[in-house]
């Protein structure tokens, strides 16, 4: 008993060569049958979908088929119908005449029912006529007249039951078109029978089911051997897409360095050259009233006066400056009063000439949709102030059947564009405009020549909340 433990240990104490074969094929047979099953799986689902799609659209044929059919016999005695009284009983008959001559086909024709459950029209089926079928069924348990005079009630539509045939007595699968005569009271209707339709759907998933089975094979074949050819390349595709991973790791995170960088040195060059300039003007003008009040000295209260109005004007800066970061008109009144102040204090503090349109949208652009086209338009009216020399800027925000558009042009000297890949790495606000519509999946245009610059910014139609997601702010 012992000698055979011992055999068995061995048995089961693998070399380095064998564990390493085990590694490498273990992986690999394990996968395939992943695989195998996947594609099976998917297989089945494509089928039962194309399968869906074959059905729906047969049958979307035969209601399209219906639908003008009862076009046609509207068409028939509309006039009549027009002209006619609630109670003109002539005018009745005529019509029920008119629809019991129009036949088609083998098994078509037109019935009419009043919302009584009454039969007045069923030309291929006379027994049907002059009788109530209220609570008229089928084998299935589907209502037929109840629901045929709802649908008419409503405005019209489709219904599907069993019915027989009038031509052979058989029960067969019908799809039926009624629409309702209000005035009447009637329900006008048409039906085709779809055994057609279900037999090639039938035949369709036979040949569907065959083609899987066949191609399962091909696929598990074809993948057994990608799989070798995976593994073997695998380990070099791995580090060839790490290198890549890294390099583009390293290159977001200096642009976002470098973004953070600027923001912060304008932040700081505003704080330097506004904000504390005038806090220094400030205590210098509070020091001179003090040495004023202790000499009692009278224009004390006039430097208190300056003093005043300088901390006004610095805390009005402070409030500009948090406007830039995050303008609170963005989120409490939307987009187009955020731009409209954004253009006015432009306007004000550069002396440039700046107009603003906007038209209200029916729907309303979601968070980041908005937050994307006023940094977009901050930037551009920032590029404008520091380099284009421009005397005149128009903004233009609308919606089009493309979905929000940003339009904004100057008459300045304009720039470079494309950008030199020398300057390419300098002109972070063009990028930042470049990636914030594209994370939106939207498009950014730039055109520039010598007579000024023109930008559009144009955010899809999938960021428009639908209108039941709209309140007061409409952009």
């Amino acid at each position: 008993m012992q000698s055979l433990a011992e055999r068995l240990r061995h048995l089961l104490t693998f070399t380095y060569g064998q564990k390493l074969f085990l590694l490498a094929t273990l992986p690999l047979i394990l996968s395939v049958g992943v695989i195998a099953a996947v594609v099976e799986v998917q297989s089945q689902r494509l089928s039962e979908r194309e399968i869906r799609m074959l059905e729906g659209e047969l049958v979307e044929a035969k209601r399209q088929e219906l639908k003008n059919y009862l076009s046609i016999a509207r068409t028939a005695f509309i006039t009549v119908y027009g002209r006619a009284a609630p109670d003109d009983e002539q005018a009745k008959l005529e019509v029920t005449q008119i629809l019991s001559a129009m036949l088609y086909g083998q098994d078509g024709y037109f019935f009419v029912y009043d919302y009584d459950g009454n039969n007045l029209v069923a030309p291929r089926q006379t027994e049907l006529i002059g009788r109530n079928w209220i609570g008229l069924e089928d084998r299935n348990g589907t209502p037929i007249v109840d629901e045929l005079i709802r649908i008419a009630r409503d405005g019209g539509g489709y219904h599907t039951f069993d019915w027989p045939r009038p031509s052979t007595g058989e029960i067969g699968r019908m799809v039926v078109f009624v629409n309702g005569l209000q005035d009447w009271r009637w329900v006008i209707g048409t039906g085709i029978f779809i055994d057609d339709a279900i037999d090639a759907v039938t035949t369709a998933k036979s040949e569907v089911s065959a083609r899987i089975r066949r191609t399962s094979l091909y696929i598990l074949l074809i993948a057994t051997g990608a799989l070798v050819l995976v593994f073997a390349t695998g380990v070099g595709l791995n580090i060839r897409e790490r290198r890549l991973a890294d390099a583009k790791l390293k290159e977001l995170t200096e642009r976002i360095i470098d973004t953070q960088e600027e923001e912060r040195g304008r932040v700081a060059r505003e704080l330097h050259d506004s904000i504390s300039q005038m806090l220094v003007g400030v205590r210098y003008v509070l020091e001179l009233a003090k040495r004023r009040v202790v000499t009692g000295d009278d224009r004390a209260a006039e430097s208190l006066d300056k003093g005043i109005s300088g901390l006004g004007g610095a805390i009005q800066e402070v409030r500009r400056i948090s406007r830039d970061l995050r303008p609170g008109v963005l989120d409490d009144l939307g987009l187009g009063p955020a731009l409209q102040a954004l253009t006015d204090e432009f306007s004000t503090r550069t002396g440039i000439e700046t107009d603003f349109e906007t038209v209200v949208f029916r729907g309303r652009l979601d968070r980041e949709s908005r937050i994307a086209l006023y940094r977009i338009a901050q930037e551009a009216l920032t590029n404008i102030e520091r380099h284009s020399g421009a005397t005149h800027v128009h903004v233009n925000l609308r919606g089009t059947r493309n979905g929000a558009n940003l339009h904004i042009s100057d008459n300045g000297c304009g720039m470079d564009w494309p950008m030199p890949p020398r300057r390419a790495k300098s002109g972070l606000g063009l990028r930042n405009m470049q990636e914030r519509i594209e994370q939106l999946d939207g498009t950014l245009t730039i055109e520039s020549s010598d007579k000024g610059t023109t930008i559009r910014a144009v955010v899809p139609l999938t960021h428009m909340l639908p209108p039941d997601s709209r309140s007061k702010d409409e952009t």
